[in-house]
């Protein structure tokens, strides 16, 4: 019989969690949105402003670039002060980053505006994983990973549909005012439900029990875990993947398959999809601990790259050349949730912060590098180089999971 005070407590529990994925889930989303808060616009920008795709392609690569050194600072003033206040100011820059946009006169204001947006995004996985890491129970940690995940999913899907769409019909100017508003609404829901994702009085408890035993570390000392950069090196490549399928997907797949650019498109549609349906399976592999997150990685991730190398070989034609894109948003999706396991159990007590900094930095720095790279190869005729590199980028992530996961055994080991 199932005692009441028990039931009752179980209950309060579920709630908390709830709320705090939620809040969580609802800011990762919206950081998503921001990041592409301008490219959307590019056609009408560079209409209004006279600018080339070369100079508006370089706000985005200003955002990465902005977003992956802040990210790894970002970490130590969430560990130093709490996630709420960084939180709180990451979305206030995304309102002030649309509002300097909306108003923009010339290049150099849309050049403050990414540079801002990139500051607030560069706050949000440090603060995302510490509140899940450190207020989401442990037997719910799996499925916070794929709300998580998926939030940031639905932030891009939102953000590329809704500011075409109000752009055409209310002008690229009021999309921006939209934007701003969206931004400020999460802020309010985040301030209102802001107990849900404090954790100032876990580094307090943590403070006072390293002061009794005398065990504070120098705020630079999870880097010397080489665990750490093994993820940071992770994410760097894992990177190289979305980036290849998310900006050269539909052209490299038209001249492969001899197929309409706009039935092309559609594969990456389909891809995320795919990668949602997989992030919930992940989510549900981590909460059931059927395998460790770095089997889980390896063999999802090696089920993508497969996929990728048959669309790479072009054995497929028409609709069915779709197909290997689309599935491999499964095994990239199911990778998600263990990734962010694996993270975990690799970072060393008290530095959450830090290390979800430091490692989230190669994502950013990862999607500033590779853009160019492949981009060289479609402006080279290799279509097909699009997907085999993105295959090999899989390859070699799940290799770096392996080696992260070896590493953080060794260390749990010796500590013993």
């Amino acid at each position: 019989m199932v005692n009441a005070e028990s039931l009752s407590l179980d209950r309060a529990s579920f709630r908390a969690d709830a709320t705090t994925i939620s809040v969580v889930a609802l800011a990762h989303g919206t950081s998503h949105f921001f990041q592409l808060l301008l490219p959307p616009l590019f056609p009408w920008l560079a209409k209004e402003f006279s600018l080339s795709f070369t100079q508006l392609g370089a706000l985005a690569t200003l955002f990465y670039v902005v977003s992956a050194a802040g990210q790894a600072v970002a970490g130590f003033v969430v560990d130093k002060i709490g996630t709420r206040a960084v939180l709180f100011g990451g979305l206030a820059l995304f309102a002030l980053s649309a509002l300097i946009a909306a108003n923009a006169n010339g290049y150099a204001m849309l050049t403050a505006a990414a540079m801002l947006s990139g500051l607030g995004n560069s706050f949000f996985h440090p603060v995302d994983y510490s509140i899940i890491n450190q207020r989401v129970s442990s037997s719910r940690i799996g499925h916070a990973y794929s709300a998580h995940g998926l939030s940031g999913t639905f932030g891009y899907a939102t953000s590329a549909f809704a500011m075409v769409l109000l752009a055409n019909e209310f002008g690229w100017r009021n999309a921006l005012y939209v934007a701003m508003v969206f931004a400020i609404v999460a802020l309010a829901i985040a301030v209102v439900f802001r107990d849900a994702i404090d954790t100032r009085h876990l580094i307090r408890e943590r403070a006072e029990i390293a002061k009794a035993s005398n065990t504070n570390e120098h705020a630079l000392a999870f880097m010397k875990h080489p665990a750490v950069w093994l993820c940071f090196a992770f994410f760097f490549v894992l990177t190289f993947n979305g980036s290849a399928l998310q900006n050269f997907s539909a052209p490299a797949l038209s001249a492969i398959a001899n197929i309409d650019l706009t039935l092309a498109a559609t594969a990456l549609t389909g891809y995320y999809v795919f990668n949602a349906i997989g992030q919930l399976g992940g989510g549900y592999i981590v909460s059931k601990k059927w395998m460790g997150p770095e089997q889980v990685i390896a063999v999802s991730l090696a089920f993508s790259a497969a996929m990728l190398t048959l669309a790479a070989l072009g054995l497929l034609s028409g609709k069915a050349a779709l197909l290997p894109i689309m599935l491999s948003g499964i095994g990239t999706g199911v990778a998600g949730p263990s990734r962010d396991l694996l993270i975990k159990q690799a970072t060393p007590a008290g530095s959450t912060g830090r290390v979800y900094g430091m490692v989230y930095s190669g994502l950013d720095a990862g999607l500033a590098v590779s853009a160019p790279m492949f981009g060289y190869f479609m402006d080279h005729a290799m279509p097909r180089a699009i997907f085999a590199g993105a295959a090999i980028a899989l390859v070699v992530s799940l290799l770096l999971g392996l080696w992260v996961s070896r590493k953080t055994q060794h260390h749990l080991l010796a500590a013993r």
